[in-house]
């Protein structure tokens, strides 16, 4: 998975700990939740480099009711923060994985879709 190491700053374990003891919530529940196994999330809580993927911080997250941002710093969003669903995530996790001329390519296509898609709403 893309995203897995440089993400997340110190904190994310702290983070997901005391949201964990907050909700009242205990791993095994937050396993079935997210259909992560109990032992990769204790590997989350317990071992120091071991930082969940971003697919796994979003389902996380997702279960706990609060954003990645929060597990990530522990502050909520700001108000320019976009919240993005699977499909979304998937769609920037593949773009990352792409060359530079690719993405080049991508961003014209994107670009020509909107114009295209403007001309046809004014007529």
């Amino acid at each position: 998975m893309l995203f897995s190491c440089t993400l997340y700053p110190m904190g994310f374990k702290e983070n997901l700990k005391s949201e964990l003891i907050y909700k009242d919530m205990l791993v095994k529940e937050l396993a079935a939740k997210t259909g992560i196994s109990r032992h990769t999330l204790d590997n989350y809580l317990n071992v120091r480099e071991h930082i969940p993927t971003l697919d796994a911080a979003v389902k996380i997250a997702q279960a706990l009711g609060v954003s990645v941002e929060y597990l990530a710093t522990g502050k909520e969003p700001s108000k320019t923060s976009v919240s993005m669903n699977q499909e979304s995530v998937t769609l920037v996790q593949n773009y990352h994985l792409l060359n530079e001329n690719d993405r080049k390519i991508v961003n014209e296509l994107v670009q020509l879709l909107r114009k295209h898609r403007k001309k046809r709403n004014l007529k």
